[in-house]
């Protein structure tokens, strides 16, 4: 009989926090993930606040969000058993656009535990991203909410 092995990157579920305005909610999102998925997300939530000084943050649909003022949210980021997923909501319109896109204006990219961040690719498509219209939050009927 062979031991089981845990896969590399695996991770158990973050916290389920309810939808809240501010970085507090993201904070904790971000200290209940994985060390090796809380690594990457801070990375990325210092870009976004390094690039983007008036961002503003919040939970929603148990997910962080970033977004500017009078423009809707450009980035949200949810952690996954294997995998990190930061999706643009405008990201077609993103040059070169995230790798993956099963919507109209999606586009996300996963980072894996043993993944290397380009942090200056992931820079300009978040300085891209929070220039443009981003989303508006979707209708308050199913929870969303703009900015």
């Amino acid at each position: 009989m062979t031991a089981q092995r845990r896969p590399l990157g695996k991770a158990r579920k973050p916290a389920r926090l309810p939808k809240s305005d501010g970085a507090a909610g993201v904070r904790a999102y971000v200290a209940s993930m994985e060390p090796w998925q809380r690594s990457i997300a801070r990375r990325v939530d210092a870009l976004v606040v390094k690039h983007v000084p008036r961002v503003r943050k919040a939970m929603r649909w148990h997910c962080p969000f970033y977004g500017v003022e009078a423009q809707g949210w450009f980035l949200a980021f949810a952690a996954f058993q294997h995998h990190v997923k930061f999706s643009f909501f405008k990201g077609a319109a993103l040059k070169p656009q995230p790798p993956i896109g099963k919507f109209k204006d999606v586009r996300s990219l996963d980072v894996r535990a043993s993944d290397t961040l380009d942090e200056k690719q992931m820079a300009r498509w978040i300085t891209q991203a929070a220039a443009i219209p981003g989303w508006d939050g979707g209708s308050q009927r199913s929870g969303g909410s703009a900015l």
